[in-house]
This record gives C-alpha cells, sequence and structure tokens, in this order.
C-alpha cells in the first residue's frame, strides 16, 4: 500500500485483478490474511484508476479460487462489464470496519505519517508498506534518503495520529 491508495473515510482491501468467467464475475486479489473477510460488508466500493470512476456495489456472492476471491457484484452482470472495472482498487467505508485492539493500525492511518527519531530528529513520512510474514515493513522517505523499517516495538516507539507522527529507534545500520 502506498499514499495513492489513501482514500479519506476509505480502507485499501484488494485490487480486481480481471474477470471470471462470462457472468461478469471478478477475480480478486485481496491484502487481508483471511480471505473470508470479505463476507462481513455487504458493499465494496470500486476506484477506477483510469476512467476516474469511484463506485459502490453491493457484494452478491463470494467463492475462495486459488488464492483469489471470486465477487459476484450487484449491477455487473457479464464479462464486458467485468472488464470495464478489471485494475480497479477495491475499498470499504471506514465505519465498516471492525474496532482495532490498543495498539493496531490500519495501514491507510500510518501512510503519511511524519517520522521522527528518538532524538526529535526529522527523518522523513512513511511513504509505503510492506507485508513480510512476520513483520511488516514501512518505507519512510526523508529529504536526503529513504530508509526501510520494521515495523517492531524495538524499532517504532510511539504512535501518535492525532499528531500524525511516529517516533523511531533509527537502527545502527542507517
Amino acid at each position: 500500500m502506498n499514499k495513492e491508495d489513501v482514500l479519506e473515510d476509505f480502507i485499501l482491501i484488494g485490487k480486481v485483478l480481471r474477470p471470471h468467467g462470462k457472468k461478469g464475475d471478478l477475480r480478486i486479489k485481496y491484502f487481508n490474511p483471511d480471505p473470508l473477510f470479505i463476507l462481513n460488508y455487504s458493499r465494496l466500493f470500486l476506484l477506477d484508476h483510469k476512467r476516474g470512476i469511484f463506485r459502490s456495489f453491493k457484494v452478491k456472492q463470494v467463492l475462495v479460487k486459488k488464492g483469489n476471491l471470486i465477487v459476484t457484484l450487484e449491477g455487473i452482470n457479464d464479462r464486458d462489464a467485468a472488464e470495464r472495472w478489471s485494475q480497479s482498487s477495491i475499498y470499504v467505508h471506514r465505519n465498516d470496519l471492525p474496532p482495532l485492539e490498543e495498539g493496531e493500525y490500519y495501514y491507510a492511518d500510518i501512510i503519511g505519517l511524519k517520522v521522527f527519531s528518538e532524538e526529535g530528529e526529522y527523518v522523513g513520512e512513511v511513504v509505503n508498506i510492506f507485508s513480510t510474514g512476520s513483520n511488516d515493513v514501512y518505507e519512510i522517505k526523508g529529504p536526503e534518503r529513504e530508509i526501510l523499517l520494521q515495523a517492531s516495538n524495538d524499532v517504532i516507539k510511539e504512535i501518535n495520529l492525532k499528531e500524525r507522527k511516529m517516533i523511531v529507534k533509527i537502527p545502527e545500520e542507517y
């Protein structure tokens, strides 16, 4: 996820890869470890970057197939309609998300945070997040360099969403 994926009040959850079959189903890549998470949402919002269209769709059916989801959305009824939404970003409204535990954050809340060292020196801004399996990695773009920081308690000392800032311990290799 990077800065271009963040929309106010919406959270990116996946991407339309391509049509599936002739009836308008969509093959979707999802950004959640649980493929059935999408069943929690009755509506998905698709953003077609090429056409500049952002539209809400009601979810009719979801199937898991070969590491992707096959999703049927109301109003997309044939392959041609599905093709028009290929490569679109998929969002849910922030109000539809479950509450988080203390110390948990959505990627969209981390992207754009100003990053400072424990000594108060400005390091840069979080511009991207990579999921590696064990820990996420934050890409920080600063005025002089870009660095990658592991999202662990050893490195990330404080996240303050109200002030839109993060305090980090800079590893010795930087």
